[in-house]
């Protein structure tokens, strides 16, 4: 898989975006005079709520205001994008956009109700995280990936992986999986990190991609392990756990992202005002030495490098259209 602007953003070769990004020659001075509300598209208590509380309290130092997280989940996403893409183009309501809203769904359903780059402008990409694979201990003896393919095929049709969503990089895992290592786990969907962590507890799934935050308290307790993780290098919160990549599956390097959205028609000078807020934000030192510790990397960016990046993410995803749609029922919406 083709993610080398992934990783290099991973890497830090966005880090140096300017702050000053659009043609307005002036910000919004009297913005943000009210709460802002982010739609975020998975249930309450997900990763992406905890980093995004994170960044409201540097986003409240810097301009006063709450961020206020509001959960809609459902539709791989649609029910959230369509919910900012009729709001008011105020800069009071934006969009915590996924992977699969962003780059996937296009190609997954053909009557899509919105286009992320038309219906929608860019602020800033948000973040970006490796995912692991993680098993429940009381259900899985596997210490090692080796084991864990070993086991899937000494037990066919009766092993299955949680996903945080349908479409989502946490889906394409464990495909890629299935077809590289021969063997065929079941794909069980969620809308969020909260339920596939509790179905991995509770046993109705042995298996699931996950990022490492959702699952790390869980693994102290000894009732998760981690074969791997989807990263180009192993994590410094659990460096004994091998990459997917070491282990002989380059194609499983493979990451989730979040982008930051308005819709369309919000002024330049409002975008302008909160791509300066989100960025100071995700660069300020408790971001980022947080997001270390969960495993994530903030992505800064200029609205035009985040333009860029969705495109260039959505080509990728396309090649993988066919065997996501293998997977899927038929999409029509």
């Amino acid at each position: 898989m083709d993610i080398s602007i992934l990783r290099r953003t991973l890497l830090g070769a966005v880090a140096a975006a300017a702050y000053g990004t659009l043609a307005a020659p002036a910000l919004a001075d009297d913005y943000p005079s009210r709460p802002v509300r982010v739609v975020v598209p998975f249930a309450a208590g997900n990763t992406l709520d905890q980093a995004l509380r994170l960044v409201g309290e540097e986003f409240r130092k810097e301009s006063g205001q709450n961020l206020i997280i509001e959960a809609k989940p459902g539709g791989g996403g649609i029910v959230a994008a369509q919910t900012v893409q009729t709001a008011k183009p105020d800069g009071y309501t934006v969009l915590l956009g996924s992977v699969s809203m962003m780059a996937a769904n296009q190609h997954l359903y053909p009557n899509l109700p919105y286009k992320p780059l038309v219906d929608f402008r860019p602020v800033s990409n948000f973040l970006g995280a490796r995912l692991v694979l993680a098993v429940n201990t009381s259900a899985v003896k596997a210490k090692t990936l080796p084991e864990f393919v070993s086991w899937v095929k000494a037990n066919p049709g009766k092993v299955s992986f949680a996903s945080f969503t349908a479409g989502n990089s946490s889906h394409l895992s464990g495909l890629l999986l299935n077809e590289r290592a021969g063997i065929d786990m079941t794909h069980v969907p969620h809308n969020g990190t909260p339920p596939a962590v509790q179905n991995l507890l509770g046993g109705h799934v042995q298996a699931a991609f996950l990022p490492l935050l959702a699952v790390k308290p869980q693994v102290a307790t000894g009732k998760v392990h981690v074969l791997a993780n989807t990263g180009a290098e192993r994590s410094a919160q659990m460096p004994d756990v091998p990459t997917f990549k070491e282990l002989g599956y380059p194609d499983l390097e493979i990451y989730i992202w979040s982008t930051l959205m308005v819709p369309a028609g919000t002024p330049d000078a409002i975008v302008n005002r909160l791509h300066e807020l989100m960025v100071k934000a995700l660069r300020s030192k408790s971001v980022t030495e947080k997001f270390a510790e969960w495993d994530f990397v903030a992505m800064p960016s200029t609205p035009g490098e985040t333009a860029k990046y969705i495109a260039d993410e959505s080509r990728v995803w396309g090649k993988w259209a066919k065997l996501m749609l293998t997977d899927l029922k038929p999409q029509t919406n």
